[in-house]
């Protein structure tokens, strides 16, 4: 079987690809400068994960973290310390030289179709271009918004202890929720599509809600009444840096907490709507998902909510 190296494994995001990777029957090799990046997850066949380290800042360690690999799943960390562009560029020109069959990168946020937009979602297109430039075969999906942020560390204690949903979404905001399991399958998934290869594509998942909407979910699957309470873009920047905890350097939280104010104080009044996903193109290109994304119903009754399910950095 195919093996599937996943740059930045322990995170949420490439825990869920490795989690759907090895249910897929692929061979997994996790990217990790921690040794033993699952200690506590509970996966069949996560004792058979190869982990090799690598840094991502100096590409000299990326040939021997890389070599053997038919595919890499890539996903820009949230603390990078260099922008998109250049991350992905470095990945895709070592993986042509590998002659890997396919570089996915899941961008993490909404990719424009049209110049003008800030934040991630520039650097989103200036990485496209950097790995279509850079020789390897690509796959990019730019996944808006994730369930399983609802876990995490600046969000889960206020539902759970409070019973608060606080997020910086304004009430009429509308989103895609999508979980990262279902982000990880659409990645396998465009493994066995040669149209994919040179593509992009934003992803969502099968439901556009507001705030409100996602309380109701919250509420029935926690089997008690959980408010929607809207914080501002400011305070969530906050939020995000108290939970980021030891792991971001003091002199990098304040620039951090701004930016994270700026992009959701952006996002409440683009009109570009970056967390809505036309779900009916989304079909027409991988009609074999439609029917299987969760819904944030399904999700939120999935999960484990309790104290003992383990949370990498973030949540």
């Amino acid at each position: 079987m195919a093996l599937i190296t996943v740059i930045g494994a322990s995170g949420r995001q490439g825990m869920a690809q490795v989690r759907q990777a090895l249910k897929a029957g692929y061979e997994v090799r996790a990217i990790s400068r921690q040794p033993d990046p699952f200690a506590g997850l509970l996966i069949d066949g996560i004792e058979n994960v190869e982990v090799r380290p690598m840094d991502l800042y100096d590409t000299s360690t990326y040939r021997a973290a890389l070599e053997g690999s038919d595919y890499i799943f890539y996903t820009h960390p949230l603390q990078a310390r260099a922008d998109r562009a250049v991350l992905v560029g470095q990945v895709g020109k070592a993986a042509a030289e590998l002659d890997v069959k396919r570089v996915v990168w899941n961008t993490s946020s909404w990719i424009p179709d049209r110049p003008g937009d800030p934040f991630t979602y520039a650097g989103n297109t200036a990485g496209i271009n950097a790995l279509w430039r850079s020789g390897a075969p690509g796959t990019v999906f730019g996944s808006v918004l994730f369930m399983d942020n609802l876990l995490t560390n600046w969000a889960r204690p206020f539902i759970i202890n409070e019973g608060r949903y606080v997020y910086p979404h304004n009430p009429q905001l509308e989103a895609n929720w999508i979980s990262l399991d279902d982000v990880a399958k659409f990645m396998l998934t465009s493994l066995e599509r040669p149209d994919m290869e040179g593509a992009w594509l934003n992803i969502g998942g099968p439901e556009r809600l507001v705030g409100s909407q996602v309380t109701q979910c919250l509420s029935e699957a926690l089997g008690k009444e959980i408010e929607y309470d809207p914080c501002t873009p400011e305070e969530f920047g906050r939020y995000l840096v108290e939970a980021a905890g030891d792991s971001m350097p003091p002199e990098a939280r304040e620039d951090f907490a701004k930016g994270i104010q700026a992009f959701y104080e952006y996002n409440n009044e683009a009109p570009t709507r970056p967390f809505e996903v036309d779900m009916d193109h989304v079909y027409e290109r991988f009609p074999e998902l439609e029917g299987e994304l969760e819904t944030m119903g399904e999700w939120t009754k999935r999960v484990d909510w309790g104290e003992s399910n383990f949370r990498p950095a973030f949540g």
